[in-house]
């Protein structure tokens, strides 16, 4: 019984091949709107993923995928010192954060100063001084520079006195002049430039990302911020470093021992068991992983700071909400735009695809009639059309998927644009093609299969 329906539904196969090429530039005609439409369906849609990966990728390197760990708030006496004051976070949480966070995909410890930089008779107060190791520029994605190359995890170690420069650094104080080799004063502290970065321009807070200087941490904390032998986060010391006046009993008292000076003391540094950071810059391996990485991140320094769950966070941890949800706003707006395109398209192709299958009943009742009359019965003139609109359909989509990906490859090689292929929209473009000879195709299709054999056999 199985050998019977398959050589019958071979033969109906054939019999709607016959019928297709009985009219060849009909049916190629036919089938035109199909091939305009999914080859425009899948041409728009490589663009499209191409695009909206380059508007990700652009939207990330400003931070959308960071995640910012802060200390908490220390207090002395009943005054709190504001967030970031407490010293709970240490170079040794952004290693474990990096190794026991499956979402996170790089860390980067950041130590900050605020200060002067000056080179010969110039000088300038960046917005930023960081101190970080070489995985900062990978978290940022910054590490194309502009010129000369990146500090080392072996200058991290060593406390060497090497930076890197943004570009309104180079502009303020080199006025156009290569500063890769040169040495700039950071704190009355050398430091030798080797690289350059390249340009960020303004974040979304209009703050200038390229007024910056990026050197490696230990240097910052031991040599520009002063304190090796503190036990204070940077942004609480100036708020300790005031005295109370009305404490000094004894102004003109001396010390029993002779106190080191600033430079003495920089240029001789202890090391102590304890260093603390200003924050851990946090990259998740994609923008829609940053709520696992919060909640990772979270669990991993409750256990390591020993935070029971009724005692409160000696940490803060922040996301870039903003850009998050620009990013995704503007991702939706793409789909939704090129599927609105898919559709439009595809309806029209399908209209074709009936249209010309009503006229093919019409010019074939009398076929039709001759058929049910040497016992052929409704189903099967119903499956002969059916066949004949999924094979246009088939043929146009195929056609059209081939069409699509020369459009755009051709678009990215004459006109540079960002293209990338879509697997999903090619599988997408065949299994749509099936269901619109299907859909299309079942009206023209019903109608001759309810046809009268005997008016049919008298149709003219």
């Amino acid at each position: 019984m199985s050998v019977l329906r398959a050589h019958f539904h071979s033969r109906t196969f054939r019999t709607a091949l016959h019928a297709l090429r009985r009219n060849a530039m009909r049916s190629a005609l036919t089938t035109l709107g199909i091939v305009i439409g999914i080859a425009a369906v899948i041409a728009m849609m490589e663009i499209g993923t191409g695009s909206s990966r380059a508007i990700q990728k652009s939207i990330a390197s400003m931070g959308a995928d960071n995640v910012i760990v802060m200390p908490g708030a220390a207090a002395s006496g009943g005054v709190t010192f504001g967030g970031g004051s407490a010293m709970t976070l240490t170079p040794d949480d952004a290693e474990a954060i990096l190794r026991d966070c499956p979402a996170v995909r790089a860390v980067a410890p950041i130590v900050r100063a605020r200060t002067q930089v000056v080179y010969g008779n110039r000088n300038w107060v960046p917005l930023f001084v960081f101190g970080t190791t070489p995985s900062f520029l990978d978290v940022r994605d910054w590490q194309n520079l502009a010129e000369g190359e990146p500090f080392t995890d072996q200058d991290v170690r060593s406390a060497n006195k090497v930076c890197l420069l943004g570009q309104t650094l180079v502009r303020e104080l080199f006025q156009g002049a290569s500063p890769v080799g040169q040495e700039v004063r950071v704190k009355n502290v050398s430091f030798r430039v080797i690289g350059v970065l390249s340009p960020k321009g303004a974040n979304m807070m209009g703050m200038d990302q390229d007024d910056v200087i990026i050197a490696p941490w230990t240097t910052i904390k031991r040599r520009v911020a002063g304190s090796t032998l503190q036990n204070v986060n940077q942004s609480a010391a100036a708020a300790q470093d005031q005295v109370n006046t009305l404490s000094r009993i004894y102004p003109g008292s001396s010390p029993l021992y002779p106190v080191p000076s600033a430079v003495q003391a920089a240029d001789t540094p202890l090391p102590v068991r304890f260093v603390n950071v200003d924050q851990i810059l946090v990259a998740a391996r994609t923008p829609a992983e940053v709520p696992i990485a919060i909640r990772q991140v979270t669990q991993l320094l409750h256990e390591r700071h020993r935070i029971r769950p009724d005692e409160p966070d000696d940490f803060n941890i922040r996301d870039m909400t903003e850009m998050t949800r620009a990013m995704s706003s503007t991702t939706n707006l793409m789909t939704n735009l090129l599927l609105c395109v898919a559709l439009i398209s595809l309806v029209v192709g399908g209209v074709g695809i009936m249209n010309i299958m009503l006229v093919s009943v019409t010019e074939r009742t009398r076929e039709i009639g001759l058929r049910m009359a040497v016992g052929a019965r409704g189903r099967d003139i119903l499956r002969q059309f059916l066949v004949e609109a999924v094979v246009l359909c088939l043929l146009g989509g195929t056609i059209g998927i081939l069409l699509g990906r020369g459009g755009s490859l051709l678009v990215r090689t004459v006109m540079r644009w960002p293209t990338e292929l879509s697997p999903g929209a090619i599988i997408a473009a065949v299994a749509v093609s099936v269901s619109v000879g299907l859909i299309f195709g079942y009206y023209p299709a019903w109608k001759a299969s309810r046809l009268d054999p005997i008016d049919a056999l008298r149709y003219e």
